[in-house]
C-alpha cells in the first residue's frame, strides 16, 4: 500500500509534495522519492528507508521555483526496498516519470516484450514497466499513450505521470487502488492516495472511480473513462474532516477501516501468485529448491497471538492437502523445550511485522539445528525476512490498529497459497482440485466485500443485548476452532470483556459448567463436514439456557429453531470458511468495544509489534 502525491499549481512544489508524503508515510516507509520539473528537465530524488532520509537530501531544493511534481512513499511488493527500486521510475529517455500504487500482475510478459523492443530496465519493480509501456505508445499525445498502456495492464493501480513534453500537466489514473483529486481555483490541482495531503490546501475533493483518468493543470481538471475515452462529469465534494479523521479514510477507527480493507488485502496477497488457468502456484521469494522441499518430512509453524491462530488453521490445510505432519508452537514457548528439529524439518515463522522478538529467537534456534526457515510476513526487509531462507509476503499494507484484522486474513490467504504450493510440489493434490481451490480463494475477496456492510449493520443491532456482558465464550469445530480462539482474543483485546475460545467438543470436559442464562456464547456452525456435531454441541448449550449467537450458512433454517440471534453468511468452499467466518467475529468485537466507549485502536497495555521478550 504505497502513497502517492502530485501537484501542479502556483505554489512551490517540493514543500507541497514532501508535506504530503509525511501525511502518507503510514502507507509505506521502505523508500521514498520526489520528481519535479525545472528549466525543462526532470529532477529526481530517491532514497531507501524512512522519508527522513529523503528529506535530508532535499534541504537545498526546498525553495526551487518549480510548480509541478510527484512524490511516492513505497511499501515494496516487487523488488527489494532499495534506492534503485524507489519511485518515481523513468522511461528510457528520462523525460517521462511514473509513480504507482498497486500491483501489475502481467508485468513479467510486458517486461520481456519491451526488452525485445530495446527498452532498458534499471529496477526490479513491476512499476517500471508502466513508464516504458507509455513511452512505447507516446507520439505527442500523453493521455492517449497512458490510455493505450493501461489497456495492456492487468492488475491494480493508482498512477501519476509527468512528461517534459507537457510541462504544466499531470496525468492521474485509477483501478482498484484509491486516488483522490484536490481542486482549488487559486492554489492549483492536487492528487493523492488519501485525503490528508490535500487538507492543508483545499477541502474540495473528487474521488476517482475505477478505470478513470484525470488530466490536471494549474487551473483545470478533466476526467475521462479509460474504457470509452469519453469525458466524465464528477461531483466535487466538500470535506469537513480533520487530519486525524482523514487518515482513517472517514472511518471512526483504523480498526474498522482495516476490517473493510480485507478484501483488497486478500486480492493483493493472491494476485500474480496463482495461475487461474492451470492452478499452478508461484512463490518466487520462497528460495527453496525442489530438492529442499523433497527433503522435508515435518513442518513446525511458529507464531504469537493472532498469527498463532493463523498457524492453527494452516495445520489443518497442510496435513490434509500436502500430507505433511505439522506441529504448531507458540513462539514464546518454542525455544524453552527440547526441540526435535533437524535438516528434515521446515520451520515456518508467521509475523505481521517480521520483528516479533519471541518468533525471531525461535527461528534462530531452529536454524542452528539445521532447519530451513520460511517466514510469512507483511514487512519487506524486516529482520525475519532477512534471516529466513525464504519468504511468502502478505500484501496487507501498513496495519495501524493494534488489534490485527487484515494482517490475519491475509496471513490465512498466504498460508492457503503455501499449502497449494506444497501440494503441487509433492503431487498430493490433483490439478483439478488445486484449480478449484485457487479460484475459490480469489472469489472469496468479492464475497467478503459484498457482505461486509450487511454484516456490520446486523451486528451493530445485535450487540445491544450483549455489550455489557462480563464474560463470553466462542466455540467452533475443525477448521473453525482457531477462529473461535481468534474471536475471543479480539473481544478481550479491545473491549476488556473476559472471553475464551474452545473446541465445541471440549465443552463437556469442563467449560460447560460455566454456562447459565447470563453467559453469552458465539457458535460457529457452517454447513460443513462437522455440521451435525456442531449442532449437537449448541443444543447442549441451549439446554443449559446459554445465550446463543450462531454464525451459519445462509438458508439454514434449523439454526433459527435454536436461537433468535443468527447471523447468516453465504456458502463458500468449506476450506475457506475460516477466512469468511473471522469477519463477523471481528465486527462483533469492534461494535461491542465501540459501544462501551473503549479506545479501539489503542487498547490499554498493548502495542502493535512486540519486539521485546
Amino acid at each position: 500500500m504505497c502513497g502517492i502525491v502530485g501537484y501542479v499549481g502556483r505554489r512551490r512544489v517540493v514543500p507541497v509534495v514532501l508535506g504530503g508524503l509525511k501525511r502518507l508515510e503510514y502507507r509505506g516507509y521502505d523508500s521514498a522519492g520526489i520528481v519535479f520539473l525545472q528549466d525543462g528537465e526532470l529532477k529526481k530524488y530517491r532514497s531507501e528507508g524512512k522519508l527522513q532520509n529523503l528529506e535530508n537530501h532535499m534541504e537545498e531544493v526546498l525553495g526551487t521555483p518549480s510548480h509541478v511534481g510527484l512524490g511516492h512513499t513505497r511499501w515494496a511488493t516487487h523488488g527489494a526496498p532499495t534506492t534503485e527500486n524507489a519511485h518515481p521510475h523513468s522511461d528510457c529517455s528520462g523525460e517521462l516519470v511514473v509513480v504507482h500504487n498497486g500491483i501489475i500482475e502481467n508485468y513479467h510478459s510486458l517486461r520481456n516484450e519491451l526488452k525485445e523492443k530495446g527498452h532498458t530496465f534499471t529496477s526490479d519493480t513491476d512499476t517500471e514497466v508502466l513508464a516504458h509501456l507509455i513511452e512505447e505508445y507516446l507520439d505527442g499525445d500523453l493521455r492517449a499513450a497512458v490510455t493505450k498502456a493501461l489497456g495492456r495492464v492487468e492488475g491494480s493501480y493508482a498512477l501519476g505521470v509527468l512528461w517534459t513534453g507537457l510541462p504544466d500537466t499531470l496525468i492521474a489514473a485509477r483501478n482498484h487502488s484509491p486516488l483522490v483529486l484536490g481542486i482549488h481555483e487559486e492554489e492549483g490541482s492536487f492528487m493523492a492516495s488519501d485525503i490528508p495531503p490535500l487538507l492543508p490546501y483545499t477541502d474540495q475533493i473528487i474521488y476517482l472511480d475505477d478505470k478513470e483518468l484525470a488530466v490536471l493543470t494549474s487551473d483545470k481538471h478533466t476526467i475521462y473513462s479509460l474504457e470509452s475515452g469519453e469525458q466524465v462529469e464528477k461531483e466535487v465534494q466538500t470535506i469537513s474532516w480533520n487530519a486525524a479523521m482523514a487518515e482513517k479514510g472517514g472511518y471512526k477507527h483504523f480498526m474498522l477501516k482495516e476490517i473493510y480493507e480485507q478484501p483488497q488485502a486478500i486480492i493483493d496477497t493472491v494476485s500474480g501468485r496463482i495461475n487461474p488457468e492451470t492452478g499452478s502456484v508461484d512463490l518466487p521469494e520462497m528460495n527453496l529448491s525442489d530438492a529442499d522441499l523433497a527433503n522435508i518430512d515435518r513442518i513446525f509453524l511458529v507464531a504469537c497471538g493472532t498469527s498463532w491462530h493463523a498457524a492453527l488453521v494452516a495445520k489443518y490445510w497442510i496435513e490434509r492437502w500436502a500430507g505433511i505432519p505439522v506441529e504448531v508452537d507458540i513462539a514464546s514457548e518454542f525455544r524453552y523445550r527440547k526441540l526435535l528439529i533437524s535438516e528434515r524439518v521446515l520451520t515456518v515463522a508467521i509475523s505481521q511485522s517480521g520483528e516479533t522478538a519471541d518468533t525471531l529467537a525461535g527461528i534462530r534456534l531452529a536454524k542452528d539445528l539445521g532447519s530451513k526457515i520460511v517466514t510469512i510476513c507483511n514487512v519487506v526487509g524486516s529482520t525475519m525476512t532477512r534471516e529466513a531462507h525464504g519468504t511468502v509476503y502478505t500484501h496487507a499494507g501498513p496495519e495501524i490498529g493494534v488489534a490485527s484484522t487484515k494482517a490475519f486474513t491475509s496471513q490465512l490467504a498466504a498460508l492457503f497459497l503455501f499449502t497449494l504450493y506444497l501440494a503441487e510440489k509433492n503431487g498430493s493434490m490433483e490439478q483439478k482440485q488445486r484449480l478449484l481451490l485457487g479460484k475459490e480463494l480469489i472469489r472469496l475477496a468479492t464475497v467478503i466485500e459484498e457482505e461486509l456492510p450487511t454484516m456490520q449493520a446486523e451486528i451493530k443491532e445485535l450487540i445491544e443485548d450483549y455489550y455489557d456482558s462480563r464474560d463470553f465464550l466462542f466455540v467452533g469445530r475443525g477448521l473453525n476452532f482457531p477462529i473461535a480462539l481468534e474471536g475471543a482474543l479480539k473481544l478481550k483485546e479491545i473491549s476488556y470483556i473476559h472471553a475464551e475460545g474452545y473446541a465445541s467438543g471440549e465443552l463437556k470436559h469442563g467449560p460447560i459448567a460455566l454456562i447459565d442464562k447470563e453467559m453469552p456464547i458465539l457458535g460457529i456452525t457452517p454447513k460443513d463436514s462437522v455440521y451435525q456435531k456442531s449442532i449437537s454441541n449448541v443444543e447442549e448449550i441451549k439446554a443449559r439456557q446459554g445465550r446463543l449467537i450462531l454464525l451459519g450458512s445462509r438458508g439454514d433454517a434449523q439454526l433459527k429453531t435454536i436461537t433468535d440471534d443468527v447471523l447468516y453468511l453465504p456458502e463458500v468452499h468449506e476450506e475457506l470458511n475460516p477466512i469468511l467466518y473471522t469477519i463477523p467475529a471481528q465486527l462483533l468485537a469492534y461494535e461491542i468495544a465501540s459501544r462501551r466507549g473503549c479506545d479501539v485502536d489503542q487498547p490499554r497495555n498493548l502495542a502493535k509489534s512486540v519486539t521485546v521478550e
